[in-house]
């Protein structure tokens, strides 16, 4: 039909001529794309069995009324067939297609053929043994088994070949070598004999689902813990990788005291709880400032000749050129966790083949980092404030003080909180909940310029909490932020 369409769009074509013509097509939709390609080649049709004018009204409707019966009578012809065979299956036949390794087509049904369905016994037999598809596919590629080979109409050749893994899974999941016959999301008993006894397959499958539900929790793995086994806390005990998820399934990965996992129905346990993105990134931006200090090859390799130290700087440079915080972790080898200070210990081993030297070379004391820190509660979770941060300044609790200190100064003038928020473009309660601001004592707004300000003192905290009038104990209020 194509090459036939073809002509047609090429000119080569100026009549077509049908039996009837629903033996052109019998479906409207395509029969108005074939007038389409006619009328655009100044092409025609002639069915020498009807007799109707398309060029009229009348005839055009004819037409179509033929067609519509023709793709009816196609389409419950279909539905018939349909069901014919999705009733066949039901009764166990075999309702052709490819014939599956190990058969042979008998009729409606299947039947063993022997030298196959030992390779199928065999690969059966394999994955018991071992649990993976892939240890299966190895195996049978030193047995030397074989698909079979399959000759198409045309003359070509498949088959005949090694497994691969998809094939392997295919044969191992067919409920046909159980003497089954599949019918979509069916199956039914067939009326062939079974290579496989049918209490063996089901087994196969168990393993076959236990198998992909570990490969998916592979899959499905997140994150690496890169200071896993390397954190410890003031009294030695481990601190472990472990992660929550919130309502929308993110996932949020912690390090925690190990005693809080091992003794966590004994009730309230004090323990470290630290978020583990923040804490590994905050590490590697220690290691890479503690490394891009001028002088850290001389002393990291004091007994070091000029030339040494040299290449140990081009070696370090290298390392603070990466990205990846994973290889600044590498470095670590121990991490000790106390209120208000964080000791890092760095690998010998990890740093002599960074920079290319010996361990004997390495200045061991210079590997040993002692970082202070402050700690901000938020509920649960403790945020870890190194030292070495820079000060990062809050504008929009900046700008919003001064906003409060405008707002102030437009009410001792008379005007109300409603002709505030008018002329602001704003609500009258944002006006009220921001004009606290314009009460804080000196000392805390110098801190938030500053950007000193405790790390719970923000916009949106002010939104859902009132600030006390008096000085100190706003002091104590935020203290505790």
């Amino acid at each position: 039909m194509q090459q036939l369409l073809d002509d047609v769009a090429n000119r080569r074509v100026d009549q077509v001529i049908v039996y009837k013509i629903d033996r052109l097509t019998r479906s409207l939709s395509d029969f108005s794309k074939i007038v389409d390609i006619l009328d655009a080649a100044e092409a025609s049709f002639v069915s020498v069995t009807q007799s109707f004018n398309t060029a009229t009204s009348m005839g055009r409707l004819t037409l179509n009324m033929l067609l519509s019966f023709a793709q009816f009578e196609r389409e419950v012809t279909a539905e018939r067939i349909r069901d014919k065979i999705a009733a066949s299956k039901r009764k166990g036949l075999w309702m052709g297609g490819q014939v599956p390794l190990g058969y042979n087509a008998n009729g409606r049904t299947l039947k063993i053929r022997e030298d196959e369905a030992q390779t199928i016994r065999t690969l059966y037999g394999l994955y018991e043994k071992h649990g993976t598809v892939r240890a299966v596919k190895a195996e049978a590629e030193k047995r030397r088994l074989r698909s079979r080979k399959r000759a198409a109409a045309d003359g070509t050749v498949s088959g005949g070949g090694a497994f691969d893994r998809g094939h392997i899974h295919h044969i191992l999941t067919n409920p046909i070598y159980a003497g089954r016959i599949r019918h979509k999301d069916k199956v039914h008993e067939g009326q062939h004999d079974p290579i496989i006894d049918p209490d063996r397959w089901n087994r196969v499958q168990q393993l076959l689902q236990r198998g992909a539900a570990k490969n998916r929790g592979r899959k499905t793995a997140q994150k690496r813990s890169h200071l896993s086994g390397k954190l410890f806390d003031e009294t030695g005990d481990r601190l472990t990788p472990s992660h929550s998820k919130t309502r929308k399934d993110v996932r949020l990965r912690y390090y925690i005291s190990h005693r809080l996992v091992a003794r966590s129905g004994e009730g309230h346990q004090d323990g470290w709880r630290l978020p583990a993105e923040e804490l590994e990134r905050q590490v590697a931006d220690v290691l890479r400032q503690t490394i891009s200090v001028p002088g850290f090859a001389a002393d990291l390799l004091p007994n070091a000749t000029a030339d040494q130290v040299r290449r140990t700087d081009a070696r370090l440079s290298e390392l603070l050129a990466s990205t990846s915080e994973q290889r600044f972790l590498t470095l670590v080898d121990r991490i000790i966790v106390s209120p208000g200070e964080m000791l890092v210990g760095l690998s010998a081993d990890q740093m002599a083949r960074c920079i290319g030297s010996d361990t004997v070379n390495i200045n061991l004391d210079s590997l040993n980092l002692t970082v202070p820190f402050q700690l901000r509660k938020r509920g649960v979770e403790t945020k870890i404030i190194l030292a070495h941060q820079s000060v990062t300044k809050d504008e929009v609790l900046i700008r919003n003080i001064a906003k409060a200190h405008a707002w102030f100064e437009r009410i001792k003038s008379g005007e109300t909180f409603t002709a505030i928020a008018k002329t602001e473009g704003t609500s009258k309660r944002r006006i009220q909940q921001m004009i606290r601001l314009a009460f804080l004592a000196p000392d805390i707004v110098r801190d938030v310029l500053d950007g000193k300000q405790p790390i719970g003192f923000t916009s949106d905290w002010c939104k859902k909490h009132e600030l006390p009038s008096n000085w100190d104990d706003q002091r104590q209020l935020l203290a505790a932020l």
